[in-house]
């Protein structure tokens, strides 16, 4: 299950224990999304930024008692659902440690010069993630 709730304490919370930006969670433009279990306990987080056929998926985070379970996994997918509810064609995203795990979501590594405008122009790309980040897209539509 995934809902569209106000939750960006819990979220900045999740995100600063696993070391990941939350300068700018309170910013215009960003959903995030809580995803729970059947009982009402937290999974974890993921959100999607901007506007248009390219979003950024961004502030992914599961709870460390849920990782290595498959949540991860339904979390993108569900993600990846969502943005194409809204009419997105493509997902971007930048990770310094999961650039593995993206992979194998189908996410395909490529130059940073490449992302469109839009989302080059986005806080994660110019100020919240290091240049050494990996730049990854996957084409969902």
């Amino acid at each position: 299950m995934i809902t569209a709730i106000p939750v960006i304490d819990a979220l900045t919370e999740a995100l600063s224990a696993a070391n990941l930006p939350i300068g700018d969670l309170a910013e215009p433009g960003r959903s995030f999304y809580q995803m729970g279990d059947d009982d009402g306990g937290t999974i974890g987080f993921g959100g999607l930024e901007g506007e248009g056929a390219h979003r950024l998926m961004r502030s992914l985070v599961l709870l460390p008692h849920r990782r290595g379970s498959g949540y991860g996994q339904a979390l993108v997918a569900m993600l990846e659902d969502r943005a194409r509810m809204e009419g997105v064609a493509h997902l971007h995203l930048l990770t310094t440690t999961a650039a593995a795990f993206f992979a194998a979501q189908g996410y395909q590594t490529a130059d940073r010069a490449s992302a469109p405008a839009s989302i080059a122009a986005s806080q994660e790309f110019t100020s919240l993630c290091p240049a050494s980040a990996s730049y990854m897209t996957r084409a969902i539509a």
